[in-house]
């Protein structure tokens, strides 16, 4: 079915960039200091600063309670039901007793609930942030050490604590200075092979406790192959206890996850798989006897009440900076990622720069207290989502729960076999192991984004994951530095009966206006690609460097126009003598003067079209090496007759070409157009007026001083090609004035002869 047509006029006069610019009355624009405003007192602007740092005052005082305080409650309830096994499960993988992910569950909670501004998302301890963890403290820690330890201010629990201070120092620190977009640099294709390699990470490490081995510390790059092998090895060695334990408890994990999948829609809020499988094997550790009879490790004593807070080591600041850097990255990247999602799903904004702060506080003072850097967790926060949550009083009252389980009831989880958190942890991997089906979709959307995620997943498999993400940062942006050098150039055509020009290549009713090049490319030019910008312009546009000279053009019609020699010798042939000595005089005069030497009077081919249109719509900024090299393309085709033009710049490029001082007597603003299509149409009439009026060698030889009047340098070959032409019009002139003199002896002397 054809579309009706619609027509579409428009009718205005060619505009070149002066003109443009005097027509819409273009005029600086006004700078903001915005410094300005930082220095202003006022009510008001405390309020704001205020509001803006601490933005509980902003929502809380305006809480329905009617509406909202039930969901609240009930997604708060579930989150802590979900909250304390992993918070359990999360401190063995960070390398600590189980008590401090309690700890680390209700400290952060608290003080991103007074500075967050995402409603949704549920911070604590999580998997990608506790091996990442676990991974330090077990380098500076070995198990050894840690063994020998007989309380909670062991060596591993003031590592976390001093790391955990680290990271709060960095995000509050980037916060403040407005660095937020930092991860922007994490790409999705980098932020999904990370975790998805972090998450095998979390796997393997959780085969100690499903086997009931006791491995040796790996620390650095191929630590993880160490472990597999060792693994392995060791395998023989596994306590059957053990392993029962772990399959039965993933066993019913997976089965209570299934039927909640299945009910989704009948139950009011899914079943708590892992409060229930906690509950159950701890009472069947306590009456068994699991740790006697089977050998099964406990998670053993859980001491009642808080700790007080403890300074941090700054000894071990200089040892623990990458890391602390690369987890505050991570962390954040994961917090904003989740937070902008459930942002756009409910209508409201979330501050990227106030969620470091509130990030970086919650580590901070989490730190002091004996907790783990954290972020916050995936399945707890669509749970708290899906559960009816409105804002951050949730948090508050799931860290409530944990509260009140760490004061009353934390010993009767002693006897609680290790190999059920492990259990716990390796089913909560599903969702990111299954990034693995990410190969086949980028495969077929994107394959460069593939690379990424490959490379990401390699090197942080092989590397760890502190020099893994650094490897994928790097990788990732070296990958679009090469992508700008590697853009894609083409010769534009016209889209018939249309102002709209395409690349030939794409599009077969797409034809090039006769004598005129329009030449685009996908990216801007600066100095990695300008070489190659040049390089394909002039192998595109079939430009061949043997064959210029230097010719001066000027940008008014009258000094366009090159009269050919060529002409001035046909009609020597034609004329009689005296004619013949003045086109010869003239033909010297011009000889003498390289600046009018044409191609056709050098005997050189001449291209096939007269102007050149460099479409600059993608040039986003220009660089020194940017402008030099436009500068040399104007000097080089102009060497060869064609004028060039550039069209669609953007406003803040012609600042920067102004600055740069692009623009001289030679190359003007009336070079740069508003379109594509003004330049065509400038460059069609420039051509054909130079047809209708040329310009005679008499007229230009006028003004005997004209031809050292030069704008543009003359370069040496140029004048030596001169300097040949003048001396080859000289012998042909001598040579027909030999011709005619022996002409006339024959006459004269023939008579003579006869008589």
């Amino acid at each position: 079915m054809e579309r009706r047509r619609r027509d579409y006029y428009m009718e205005r006069p060619v505009l070149n960039q002066e003109q443009l610019e005097e027509l819409g009355h273009l005029g600086s624009v006004p700078r903001t200091y915005r410094w300005r405003s930082w220095l202003q007192c006022s009510r008001a602007r405390v309020r704001t600063l205020l509001i803006q740092h601490l933005p509980v005052l902003a929502w809380l005082p305006r809480y329905p309670v009617r509406d909202w305080l039930l969901g609240d409650l009930l997604s708060g309830l579930s989150v802590a039901i979900m909250q304390l096994p992993q918070g359990l499960a999360y401190a063995l993988l960070a390398g600590l007793p189980p008590v401090f992910g309690l700890y680390s569950s209700v400290y952060p909670v608290f003080v991103y609930f007074l500075f967050g501004t995402s409603r949704h998302i549920s911070v604590g301890t999580f998997a990608v942030m506790s091996v990442m963890v676990g991974s330090v403290t077990e380098s500076l820690a070995p198990d050894e050490a840690f063994l020998q330890a007989s309380n909670t201010t062991d060596i591993r629990v003031q590592l976390a604590s001093t790391l955990s201070v680290l990271v709060g120092l960095f995000q509050v620190g980037l916060g403040l200075v407005r660095f937020g977009f930092v991860v922007t640099y994490l790409s999705e294709p980098l932020v999904r092979g990370y975790t998805t390699a972090a998450a095998v990470h979390v796997f393997v490490s959780q085969l100690k406790y499903v086997f009931g081995l006791h491995l040796s510390s790996h620390s650095g790059p191929l630590s993880l192959i160490y472990t597999v092998l060792e693994v392995c090895r060791k395998l023989p060695e596994s306590t059957v206890g053990t392993m029962v334990t772990a399959a039965v408890a993933g066993a019913v994990l997976v089965a209570v996850k299934l039927l909640n999948d299945k009910l989704q829609r009948r139950l009011p809020l899914p079943l708590p798989g892992e409060l229930i499988t906690l509950i159950g094997a701890t009472g069947i550790s306590y009456s068994l006897d699991l740790k006697h009879r089977f050998r099964v490790d406990i998670v053993g004593n859980i001491p009642a009440g808080l700790v007080p807070p403890v300074a941090p080591s700054p000894e071990r600041f200089t040892e623990l900076m990458g890391n602390a850097f690369t987890i505050a990255v991570v962390g954040f990247a994961i917090a904003i990622s989740l937070g902008k999602i459930f942002a756009l799903r409910h209508g409201y904004r979330v501050d990227s720069n106030q969620e470091l702060v509130a990030l970086g506080l919650s580590n901070l003072i989490g730190g002091l207290f004996q907790c783990f850097p954290v972020s916050c967790s995936m399945s707890r926060s669509l749970v708290q989502e899906s559960a009816g949550s409105h804002t951050q009083v949730a948090g508050a009252i799931s860290a409530f729960f944990i509260l009140i389980i760490i004061l009353k009831l934390g010993g009767l989880f002693r006897e609680l076999p290790k190999a059920v958190l492990a259990a716990t942890i390796i089913v909560n991997l599903k969702g990111m192991l299954m990034q693995f089906t990410d190969i086949c979709s980028l495969w077929k959307a994107n394959r460069v984004d593939l690379l990424i995620w490959l490379v990401t997943f390699v090197a942080t498999i092989l590397l760890n994951l502190d020099l893994g993400l650094a490897v994928a940062v790097v990788f990732s942006l070296l990958l679009v530095v090469i992508r700008t050098q590697l853009p894609h150039y083409s010769i534009l055509g016209q889209v018939p009966d249309t102002d709209i020009y395409r690349d030939v290549a794409e599009y077969s009713e797409a034809r090039e206006v006769p004598g005129v090049k329009i030449f685009r490319s996908s990216a801007t030019m600066y100095f990695a690609n300008a070489e190659l910008y040049s390089d394909t312009l002039k192998q595109r546009v079939a430009f061949s460097k043997d064959t210029s000279v230097s010719v001066s053009v000027n940008t008014s019609l009258r000094d366009v126009d090159i009269n050919n020699v060529e002409g001035a010798k046909a009609k020597q042939e034609s004329t009689g003598d005296d004619e013949l000595e003045g086109t010869v005089a003239s033909d010297q005069e011009d000889a003498e003067a390289p600046v009018m030497a044409t191609l056709n009077a050098l005997g050189l081919p001449q291209p096939d079209f007269h102007s050149l249109i460099l479409d600059m719509s993608a040039l986003s900024f220009v660089d020194t090496v940017c402008l030099k090299k436009l500068k040399n393309i104007f000097h080089d085709f102009r060497e060869i007759e064609v004028e060039v033009y550039m069209a669609a710049c953007h406003s803040p490029v012609i600042t920067q070409l102004e600055a740069g001082h692009f623009f001289d007597a030679s190359i003007t603003k009336q070079h740069l157009f508003a379109s594509v299509h003004d330049a065509v149409i400038f460059a069609l009439q420039s051509s054909r007026a130079s047809s209708i009026n040329p310009v005679s060698h008499l007229q230009m030889a006028t003004d005997p001083c004209r031809p050292w009047k030069r704008r543009n340098p003359i370069s040496d070959r140029a004048l030596l090609l001169g300097v040949l032409h003048m001396l080859d019009a000289l012998l042909v002139h001598i040579e027909s004035h030999l011709q005619r003199l022996a002409t006339q002896h024959q006459i004269k002397g023939t008579p003579t002869q006869s008589g």
